[in-house]
């Protein structure tokens, strides 16, 4: 590996490394939670081993508890309130990053959508590029991620 891939927070108060050669590939959600959140059509994420980042600065945790019981814990900027990466106790180890928090997120390409069927009517997906109406089975995602998961 080289020097890994930077990002941070809108206002530069949180930065973090990924330890990886390249950029990760991307999806886009576009489930009404990540609308919402996003304040967009859809939120554009890449999955990244938990254990690959290193992040500096004021970071909060903001925890949701999902009707199943699994626990989300959001990584956001205590200053800014920028999202920069969330875990889920459903898929320990895995972490799930912001794609717009990423120096070079102008370099990412988005290879699948998910929750396609919340998608605002107005958006046309990319011809033959997977995507699923709701969350995709874990193998399949992590096929069109070229991750071994």
């Amino acid at each position: 590996m080289t020097g890994g891939i930077g990002g941070g927070c809108r206002c530069g108060a949180v930065r973090y490394t990924l330890a990886l050669d390249d950029l990760p590939l991307t999806y886009a959600c576009h489930c009404t939670d990540c609308q919402t959140w996003s304040g967009s059509a859809f939120s554009q994420q890449a999955v990244v081993a938990e254990d690959a980042i290193a992040a500096t600065g004021p970071i909060t945790v903001f925890e949701l508890t999902s009707p199943s019981g699994r626990i989300s814990r959001q990584r956001m900027c205590e200053v800014c309130h920028t999202r920069i990466f969330n875990t889920n106790s459903a898929r320990p180890g895995v972490a799930v990053i912001r794609a717009g928090t990423l120096d070079r997120s102008n370099e990412l390409i988005v290879t699948a959508h998910i929750w396609a069927r919340s998608k605002q009517p107005w958006l046309e997906l990319p011809e033959g590029a997977p995507s699923w109406p709701e969350a995709p089975p874990p193998e399949e995602m992590a096929k069109a991620l070229g991750s071994p998961r």
